[in-house]
């Protein structure tokens, strides 16, 4: 099962690959979002610095949403979501292996981008180690949540609204620890607990989220 999930991290790897704009449209909103803020509410550094968690945690969760409409479908358009239900393989492990492969090249990458926007809006770099570790275990968080409803709604043409419907109230502790953390270390206050709230919810949606979601591609491939 180890080389089938490598294999299949792999594949998804070299197809997104071939799919720049997929990759680069999650991130440029991100940038886009928090570069535009400043202009809204003026360069006043004290109110956008105090705004700044919720607004990078807030553009996070919103960009990861914008990637995840397309994550199942065209493999349901070429046949291959078939393949997987019908596959000897477990289901759980082949669609950790896609959702994985996603994660490792746009949330990742929106991780990796986070400092410098967050500098824009004046975080100190002292937060910015606790920005990090938060997005690190929070955009798995998001990845696995929203592929549930991906799955759900591959089937339908338009299903990026009833997508949203369904999984953005299951974001809200995802953001509220996430923001919380940042807020605390702004402020200088410890932070311990709201990271090792988000390390236990990003161990418990990699244990069951990989059923959830293969029950969703389940029922929208037999319809």
């Amino acid at each position: 099962m180890n080389s089938v999930f490598m294999l299949l991290v792999v594949r998804e790897a070299r197809l997104l690959c071939r799919r720049p704009a997929e990759l680069a449209n999650p991130l440029v909103f991100f940038a886009i979002v928090i570069a535009l803020f400043p202009l809204a509410v003026g360069p006043q550094t004290q109110l956008l610095q105090s705004l700044s968690p919720g607004l990078v945690w807030v553009a996070a969760l919103l960009a990861v949403l914008l990637s995840l409409d397309g994550l199942f479908r065209s493999d349901f358009e070429d046949g291959s979501l078939e393949q997987w239900v019908l596959s000897l393989h477990p289901l759980p492990i082949l669609v950790l292996a896609k959702v994985a492969a996603h994660w490792l090249f746009s949330g990742l990458a929106l991780v990796v981008l986070s400092p410098l926007l967050a500098l824009m809006l004046g975080l100190p770099a002292r937060c910015l180690p606790v920005l990090l570790a938060s997005l690190l275990l929070g955009t798995p968080i998001l990845s696995l949540l929203g592929a549930i409803g991906a799955a759900l709604t591959v089937g339908l043409k338009r299903g990026g609204l009833l997508l949203a419907l369904l999984i953005l109230p299951l974001y809200i502790p995802v953001l509220i620890l996430g923001s919380g953390a940042l807020q605390a270390s702004l402020q200088g206050l410890p932070v311990a607990g709201h990271l090792l709230w988000l390390a236990s919810l990003t161990a418990l949606t990699v244990t069951l989220t990989p059923f959830a979601i293969a029950a969703g591609l389940k029922i929208s491939v037999s319809e």
